[in-house]
């Protein structure tokens, strides 16, 4: 498989992942209402819905079907949607586009902005709480609540915005740079695949430490990426401000380690992934194809 499959997987995933969003949004009374019609513009605003994508995958590396696999993730979807509603916010990176289009408290307001984010949130475990499990899923469901709750609060992303936001205007060091981003980006990356460990019941769970690893690396590699791309990208390319961690002086791996060093560690962690992927006696293709994808990106 080549860098393109892996756009042609992404995009098949994301087709899916708009499907089972846009029918969980239908169930939803008061479709008129602007919160909803918030929720579904931060929802279905685009993306490459890569956290659903790591859940199917991790689930089908065992032999679980799609239609298994959408329940968890849809709800890491929309914590990641709410997530991104919340960031966008003028209290934390005061950002006017998203994925190309004008982020949700600009083409609503602040406060149905911060309500559709918050809406999102809960939907998500209504979903992990009601949605369709494989049988061997099951046992495992609460521990999948568990997982997606830790993973989104002050144990990971929200803790790693926090951090994020005390370090804009002054230099951090590599080892604060790396706890803010396990935390804000890597903790739901973790997370979706774990989602998709678990809903494949004793098997998945059976591996966990080595899809832990991978996507330990592979979260902080999105991340590290994400830092290159800001500098090297374009708005347009990007969907979003080109430069806005420069402008908000942020720390970045870049800032710190040069372009060239900031891409050396982007290399070093795929590798660190695919190491992860190799104690795991189960076709990889897919996780392996997807880790070399995180670090080629464009945007």
């Amino acid at each position: 498989m080549t860098s393109t499959v892996a756009k042609d997987t992404l995009r098949e995933t994301q087709t899916r992942s708009n499907r089972q969003l846009e029918s969980w949004l239908y169930t939803l009374d008061h479709q008129e209402q602007p919160l909803i019609q918030a929720m579904r513009h931060g929802l279905l605003l685009g993306g490459k819905r890569i956290r659903p994508f790591l859940t199917y995958a991790t689930g089908q590396l065992f032999g679980i079907p799609l239609a298994q696999l959408d329940t968890p993730a849809v709800a890491v979807e929309c914590i990641h949607a709410y997530s991104l509603i919340h960031d966008d916010l003028p209290a934390m990176d005061n950002d006017s586009l998203r994925r190309g289009q004008p982020t949700c408290h600009v083409a609503f307001d602040e406060a149905t902005a911060i309500l559709a984010g918050d809406a999102l949130q809960t939907l998500a475990f209504s979903v992990l709480a009601e949605g369709e499990l494989n049988p061997n899923a099951q046992p495992y469901r609460i521990e999948m609540v568990k997982v997606l709750a830790n993973a989104s609060g002050a144990s990971g992303m929200c803790l790693g915005q926090s951090l994020d936001l005390a370090a804009e205007g002054r230099a951090v060091d590599l080892y604060a740079l790396k706890q803010i981003h396990r935390n804000k980006t890597g903790a739901l990356i973790k997370a979706a695949v774990r989602l998709g460990a678990y809903a494949a019941g004793d098997a998945g769970v059976k591996h966990l430490g080595s899809l832990d690893r991978f996507a330990d690396a592979i979260g902080l590699a999105f991340q590290v990426q994400d830092d290159i791309l800001d500098i090297t990208s374009d708005t347009q390319t990007l969907g979003k401000p080109q430069g806005s961690d420069v402008n908000a002086e942020k720390s970045t791996y870049p800032a710190l380690l040069g372009l060239a060093g900031a891409q050396e560690k982007a290399t070093q962690l795929y590798q660190e992934a695919l190491h992860a992927l190799e104690a795991i006696p189960y076709n990889t293709e897919q996780l392996e194809v997807f880790a070399r994808y995180i670090i080629e990106r464009n945007n």
